[in-house]
């Protein structure tokens, strides 16, 4: 695959997987409104590899406090705060899991690749984002996340798994509407994002597994450097930027894009 091609994937995945604006979406527009060869699974895994690296690296106190207290969750001992990170984290994943089985045994997870409903997934959960951001208290801190809100925030999350929703963006939503403060919002869906990056990576590469070459391999770890630097970058300039602006530019940037791929779509 041509370097200028890797790039480019490694750059919107990068850039868009912690961005509430849809890295799937993006990616399957891609090859959609341009000439360019689908990437494949294999480079998808790639390019999920480099930004779990990265939201890993950047709240790595917090990562390092989850698997400090997993092999107490895994025995039921919630009684650390590392162990009961890590069981929130575990509990918060479960319904993206299922639903992600039954759009895979029905087939709707290819069904639902069009650019119609992208297009209005971009522009419905843009305005929900928008509502939730503006609507909601800020009284939550990360370190008050119950088990009640991973349950209900990883039901949020779930939804995601249809293109163009966004996986941070649902999961912010979610939080906001539970009057989380936006950078505790922001930093709770970035930690679900990890074991939710993990369970998809696996199952890419179980898929991918037989077409493995050396060419491939090349092209993988070249897409997954780049976008782990891209996913760094738009980690930092997100959670900095929150301190001081709403979620409103990326809302606007749903509406925008969303309105434009509906009129690709039915014209």
């Amino acid at each position: 695959m041509p370097l200028l091609h890797l790039i480019l994937i490694a750059a919107i995945q990068g850039l868009t997987e912690f961005l509430p604006v849809s890295s799937s979406a993006h990616l399957i527009l891609l090859p959609n409104l341009t000439r360019l060869d689908d990437q494949g699974q294999a480079i998808d895994v790639a390019v999920h590899v480099g930004t779990l690296f990265a939201v890993m690296l950047f709240f790595w106190s917090d990562v390092k406090l989850a698997l400090s207290g997993i092999p107490r969750a895994l025995i039921g001992r919630i009684d650390t705060e590392g162990s009961k990170l890590a069981f929130l984290l575990m509990i918060s994943s479960i319904p993206v899991v299922a639903f992600g089985l039954i759009l895979k045994l029905t087939g709707l997870d290819q069904e639902l690749r069009s650019i119609a409903v992208i297009g209005w997934t971009m522009l419905i959960f843009g305005v929900v984002l928008y509502w939730a951001d503006q609507a909601g208290e800020s009284d939550q801190e990360a370190k008050d996340w119950s088990l009640r809100d991973a349950m209900v925030m990883g039901v949020w999350q779930a939804i995601a798994l249809i293109p163009g929703v966004s996986r941070s963006g649902i999961t912010i939503t979610g939080a906001r509407f539970m009057g989380y403060a936006r950078p505790d919002a922001a930093r709770l869906a970035m930690l679900m994002s990890i074991p939710v990056i993990i369970e998809s990576g696996v199952l890419l590469t179980t898929q991918s597994a037989y077409n493995n070459d050396l060419g491939l391999m090349r092209d993988g770890a070249i897409a997954a450097a780049f976008s782990f630097v891209a996913a760094l970058f738009a980690l930092s300039l997100m959670m900095r930027l929150l301190r001081s602006i709403s979620f409103t530019p990326y809302v606007i940037y749903r509406v925008v894009l969303g309105l434009i791929l509906l009129g690709i779509a039915y014209t």
